[in-house]
């Protein structure tokens, strides 16, 4: 029996790829770069944001470090780290400005707790930086459990992550629905142990995909 809807964030509930976009159009001038290669650079950006991220999941790298890299890499720098750390402010700064929830986020995490079922996140992200994200797009009073990943052996889509979610909420996988926008953290890995899922799939990538939502409108609790 479903009892608890477990949520990814980025990208799921927040638009994290707009406000990434956005970030980059104020920060990449400061830089020196040319915003005629914006979609170019966004790319390559995103591209080595996932991977030094993936490092930090794997706790090969700090979540200061995970930054570090980011900066490092796409501007092909030797940088100290402070140096490192002042440059990833004049991003960072620009994104957490430009946080903003999905216009079908809050109705869906509404619906949820009014059917009686837990509303729950599981985020790969820091503990501290995805609660001030939740704090300041106001998704924080519509959550009844944040699990972070940095509170768990491994990140998504390791196997851990959800069992270690599972127990801290204290059901089993079978009563879990995950929801999220990532085709193997958020969709395979939790069917992998054992939980429902539901991939929110909102640019139409993944047509293959069985149980899939183009919004969270077409959320349903009986889902």
């Amino acid at each position: 029996m479903l009892k608890v809807v477990l949520f990814d964030l980025d990208d799921t509930l927040v638009d994290q790829e707009g406000a990434s976009r956005a970030a980059l159009l104020g920060w990449l001038p400061e830089l020196g770069l040319d915003l005629d290669d914006l979609d170019e650079l966004v790319t390559a950006w995103g591209i080595i944001a996932e991977d030094a991220y993936g490092r930090y999941q794997r706790r090969e790298i700090t979540f200061a470090g995970q930054r570090r890299v980011r900066v490092r890499e796409f501007l092909g720098a030797d940088a100290t780290d402070d140096e490192a750390d002042e440059l990833f402010t004049g991003y960072l700064t620009r994104y957490e400005r430009a946080w903003t929830a999905f216009d079908d986020a809050v109705p869906a995490l509404r619906r949820v707790r009014d059917a009686g079922l837990v509303v729950a996140l599981l985020t790969n992200g820091d503990a501290a930086h995805q609660r001030l994200k939740l704090d300041r797009t106001g998704l924080a009073e519509h959550l009844d459990v944040v699990v972070a990943s940095d509170d768990l052996p491994a990140g998504k889509p390791d196997p851990r992550a959800y069992a270690a979610a599972c127990e801290i909420l204290g059901v089993a996988p079978g009563d879990v629905l995950m929801v999220g926008n990532d085709v193997e953290k958020d969709y395979q890995g939790p069917l992998d142990a054992g939980l429902g899922a539901v991939l929110l799939d909102r640019h139409d990538r993944y047509p293959e995909v069985e149980r899939r939502i183009r919004t969270l409108d077409e959320l349903l609790p009986a889902t």
